[in-house]
Order: structure tokens, then sequence, then C-alpha cells
């Protein structure tokens, strides 16, 4: 099936979830992120979910590793949609968030992060393929921004469904996850 085949059937899929049973498979995802060794993680970039996408609640996962991992620095993505670009902020306790106009929720100021810094970057998909190609929103924000990123970054997914067997139109420049976690098992890449 091709990307935007994919978008559609996915997105309906996790909307069809209900509140509840959202829920329990946000945390069957934590208890697989439990699994991981963060050992030499110093740094991640996260999302804020989007609640009318049914996106896994990352605040879960974020605030595990907040706890597990001393000063780790964590970031957010603030997007630029004329140019489709992207890049991260550092945040703190004392950080002011925002809503775009996409209903994407970011920092509204704070200190650059390099991608080159990044460790651990948890990244949103609808769906992956059995080889940790993924469709996101179809704006290519992340793999313009993951390209930047160092050899050595761990690229996470959370999803509420196991792979497909392969997206049809991968492009050239798409990153593949390392892997993508579900709430029945964890898939490496």
């Amino acid at each position: 099936m091709t990307k935007k085949e994919l978008r559609q059937i996915y997105k309906q899929k996790r909307l069809g979830i209900s509140s509840k049973e959202k829920l329990k498979l946000d945390d069957l995802l934590l208890l697989q992120l439990q699994t991981f060794n963060f050992e030499g993680v110093k740094s991640v970039l996260t999302y804020w979910p989007m609640a009318n996408m049914a996106e896994p609640n990352t605040h879960l996962f974020t605030g595990y590793l907040r706890h597990f991992v001393p000063d780790l620095k964590i970031a957010y993505p603030v997007s630029n949609f004329k140019y489709n670009t992207m890049q991260a902020i550092l945040i703190d306790e004392d950080t002011v968030y925002t809503t775009n106009s996409f209903g994407v929720t970011e920092p509204k100021e704070g200190k650059l992060i390099s991608p080159i810094e990044l460790d651990l970057v948890f990244v949103p998909n609808l769906i992956c393929d059995n080889q940790g190609f993924r469709v996101g929103y179809g704006k290519g924000f992340y793999d313009k921004y993951l390209s930047q990123c160092s050899e050595n970054v761990t690229l996470i997914g959370f999803n509420y469904f196991a792979p497909v067997e392969i997206i049809a139109d991968k492009d050239d420049f798409d990153i593949p996850l390392n892997y993508c976690i579900t709430p029945e098992e964890v898939f490496e890449f």
C-alpha cells in the first residue's frame, strides 16, 4: 500500500480506539519501553501528542525517562510550516507552550539543541513497515530533521499496531526507525 492509503487507514484505526482502551495501550507501551537500556542517553527529542490524532501518550514515556536518567536534556520540536522544517528546543519546568494553527503544541521559546547532540528521538508515526520506514503526516519534517542527526542516534516510534509488510512508495530521503514499540512487542530494524 502507498503512504496515502496507509495514512488514511491508520488515522481511522487510531481514532477508533476508545479512551479506556487507549489508556491501557499507553501503559503497555510504557512497559515495553522499560525493557530498554538507556545507559549513555543524555538527551531526547520527544513530541506533544495530538489528542485529535489519538497519538500515543509520549508524556508517559518522557516522564519515565526523566526519572530514570539523571540530568536528561528534553527537547520538543518547533515547526516552520513555511519551509516544512523543524528545530529542537530544550524545555524545563518553566517552559511555556503554545498550540499552533495545525494543532501541534510546542515550546513558545527556549534554547536550541543541535540535531547532532541528540541521543534519542521519539518519532511520531501512523504506521511503519517491516524495515522501519514510517508513514507520518506527509510533510517530511522529521525525515529532514533526522538526516541531520548523528548516525548513532536511536530512533523510536510508538504504535498501537504492528508494522505492515512494506510501504510501496518509500522515498530516497526517508529515514527508518531503529525500533517500533507496540503494546505486544518491540520491533527492531
